[in-house]
């Protein structure tokens, strides 16, 4: 029976299912701002106690969360496979709707745990060391996720950096095996048991663990800089040169989390506690998402993302922001931090502007 002109095809309902979870995203992308004003002590469109709580869970999972694991279900092309970003994203709505926490973070846990069975799977189809260590990675997210039932947000960060870290790392190895040599790979499992052994072991030794994790990011952060492309692509123009400069940014603030650590040991709190998230999670985890955004998000939704020279002024906005903000975190200048986080905030915005556009004017 031929189809009717109006009837959607199989490829056209993926491409609306892949659109609604990065609506999802959106959604927490904008909470999760919202949630970080609250924190700021700025004024806020909703000046909400609670959502100012949300705002690590519903960025870094939520936000972070669905994309990744969206991404790595349009690797699998398997329609299960999107179980895991809607999970993710419909738990972070769900906090944020004001749902029974426990509901949310369930949810989210279970997004996890489908974001993990992705990546077996994907390792099954093809049994890489590449490709276990991003399924290793997605482990650590699975047990932060089920340690923000039990425990507080501070003691899960080493947990979620590991997720972010050894994702990216793994996913740069993926994207410039040609260029960074044939040892790649062994480098990234060397550093992946670094990273990997610092977050699982601040769970019972903070101090130690985090520690062993500082000293992992940093030797990330420098494989990185010198292997990575970014350092040949900077001279380059256009995209290439904004790619580049998108990697650099995001490895030199992981190697600022990372001597954070190794200085100050397990921080849960304070200057030190919120420049190192914000180093990792802003400052490599949002960086990497800018230089990644016109490569992977048009395979995506199905529609080009076209550079835009527009696009330099959110990157250079994030980072001023974040130098700022970490500069008044570190001295307690209150006003310096708050400045500078309200530049995080509109560079994000920013951005996420720049990219609607860019694919509704492809």
């Amino acid at each position: 029976m031929s189809r009717g002109p109006d009837t959607p095809t199989p490829t056209d309902r993926w491409v609306r299912w892949r659109v609604m979870c990065i609506a999802f995203a959106g959604v927490s992308l904008l909470s999760g701002l919202n949630a970080g004003l609250v924190r700021l002590g700025v004024w806020a469109p909703v000046a909400s106690t609670r959502v100012g709580e949300l705002h690590g869970p519903v960025m870094v999972l939520g936000f972070m969360g669905t994309l990744i694991s969206l991404e790595r279900a349009q690797a699998l092309r398997n329609p299960l496979a999107y179980l895991a970003p809607t999970l993710l994203g419909v738990g972070a709505v769900a906090l944020l709707a004001g749902a029974p926490e426990t509901l949310g973070k369930l949810l989210l846990l279970d997004g996890t745990i489908a974001f993990l069975a992705v990546a077996v799977a994907l390792w099954v189809r093809a049994p890489l060391p590449l490709v276990a260590a991003q399924a290793l990675a997605v482990l650590f997210a699975v047990c932060a996720a089920f340690g923000l039932l039990v425990a507080d947000l501070p003691g899960m960060i080493p947990l979620l950096a590991a997720y972010l870290i050894l994702t990216i790392a793994s996913e740069r190895a993926e994207l410039a095996q040609l260029s960074m040599g044939p040892g790649a790979v062994r480098m990234l499992l060397t550093l992946t048991t670094v990273v990997g052994a610092g977050a699982g072991l601040s769970v019972v030794l903070p101090d130690a663990g985090s520690r062993v994790l500082g000293l992992g990011a940093v030797l990330v952060s420098v494989w990185l800089i010198r292997d990575d492309v970014g350092r040949r692509m900077i001279r380059s123009r256009g995209l290439r040169r904004f790619n580049a400069a998108a990697l650099l940014a995001g490895n030199c603030w992981l190697a600022i989390a990372g001597v954070i650590w190794l200085v100050a040991g397990s921080v849960t709190q304070g200057g030190p506690y919120d420049a190192v998230i914000h180093c990792v999670f802003l400052g490599f985890g949002v960086s990497m998402i800018m230089a990644h955004a016109p490569i992977i998000f048009p395979a995506v939704i199905g529609r080009g993302l076209p550079y835009r020279a527009a696009m330099w002024i959110p990157l250079a906005l994030l980072q001023c922001g974040l130098a700022v903000r970490t500069l008044g975190a570190l001295s307690a200048a209150v006003h310096v931090y708050q400045v500078g986080g309200i530049l995080t905030v509109v560079s994000m915005l920013a951005f996420a502007v720049t990219v609607g556009y860019s694919v509704v004017k492809r």
